[in-house]
């Protein structure tokens, strides 16, 4: 068996590739895009990367609709998909073919009431689950026990369809998640950018034409993603490649090995609080100046202004025009305050 926990970067992804896709019962297909993670990670320690294939991939790393795929995995060359549910009688060999009848291999995920873990129960070719249905319909009467329950095949046999090959962990080194923000390294007037995806460490990204050899990150910077259509700060970093993908907004691909955490990792736009303080009011960031960093409180914003999204780069005007006091911090006072 093989137990996978989704972080929380996962599980949004998961629900809104779900909501994307217009799906009709959102728990079950929400579940179905977490057991697909589950299994791509199981590969990602067992298997070699060029010898399977997610064909779904970009779909949920971008919160995507699916293009049509008769099957989740390429593996090995066997099409493979994977079945996720809660109630181990789905897993039945009747059951499963009833589904699924046409992949070379079915993988079984089972996940908690809560989802906050899955495990991979096993896997089973289709031509021997329907060698079994046949055995079972051969008997009348009571069922003999050993054929009253699906054996699976352990997760960690599925290498021996494959080149004979050690214990691979292939899991991304990246320190980097949606949502950091970050700054070229050794670049001492770098601009703050923003994490929007951490890509595959086989995934071939380019950079000035030229092919990154290494994990590699994609960033945004804010001033192009202020110019979508909507206040991003209010999405979830889980979100940001599906907006960026959305709305067309140019992606910069990094080794992360090039890159560093900002500091300070202000801009203007962003939502903070003194933490210090025992009630804090939320304030928003109208100016960076080092490690000076300008609010206005936003209670005060709303007021005068309304509750209406105000453009960042004039948020420093509209302040001065409507006479609303700003105050400064010392970056390390400040932190961020997530709207999502």
């Amino acid at each position: 068996m093989y137990l996978y926990t989704p972080d929380e970067i996962d599980r949004e992804r998961a629900h809104h590739q779900a909501v994307i896709q217009g799906a009709d019962d959102l728990q079950v297909k929400r579940i179905g895009n977490l057991g697909e993670l589950a299994f791509e990670q199981f590969c990602r320690e067992y298997l070699p990367v060029e010898m399977w294939e997610w064909e779904n991939e970009e779909a949920i790393r971008r919160c995507n609709p699916e293009s049509y795929s008769a099957y989740d995995f390429e593996v090995f060359g066997y099409s493979l998909d994977v079945k996720t549910s809660r109630d181990v009688s789905a897993f039945r060999p009747a059951v499963l073919l009833d589904n699924d009848p046409d992949d070379d291999i079915i993988v079984m995920a089972w996940h908690r009431d809560n989802e906050d873990a899955l495990i991979l129960l096993g896997w089973e070719r289709t031509e021997t689950l329907k060698s079994k249905v046949r055995t079972q319909e051969e008997y009348s009467g009571e069922e003999p026990e050993k054929l009253a329950h699906l054996a699976a095949r352990p997760m960690n046999e599925l290498q021996d369809l494959g080149p004979n090959t050690a214990h691979l962990n292939q899991k991304p080194e990246n320190p980097y998640r949606p949502g950091d923000r970050v700054v070229k390294s050794g670049d001492d007037d770098a601009s703050v950018a923003v994490v929007v995806e951490v890509l595959p460490p086989e995934q071939n990204a380019e950079l000035y034409g030229q092919e990154i050899d290494g994990e590699a990150v994609s960033v945004a910077f804010p001033s192009s993603l202020d110019d979508g259509p909507s206040d991003w700060r209010t999405i979830h970093p889980a979100k940001l490649a599906s907006y960026c993908d959305d709305q067309d907004i140019k992606l910069y691909s990094y080794k992360h090995e090039n890159l560093e955490s900002a500091d300070p990792p202000f801009s203007p736009g962003d939502y903070v609080i003194k933490p210090d303080y025992s009630d804090p009011d939320l304030a928003v960031v109208t100016a960076v100046d080092g490690d000076d960093v300008s609010v206005v409180f936003r209670h005060l914003l709303d007021d005068a202004l309304g509750d209406s999204y105000v453009y960042p780069p004039t948020l420093n005007d509209k302040c001065e025009e409507s006479d609303l006091s700003q105050y400064s911090f010392v970056a390390e006072e400040l932190a961020f305050e997530p709207q999502y």
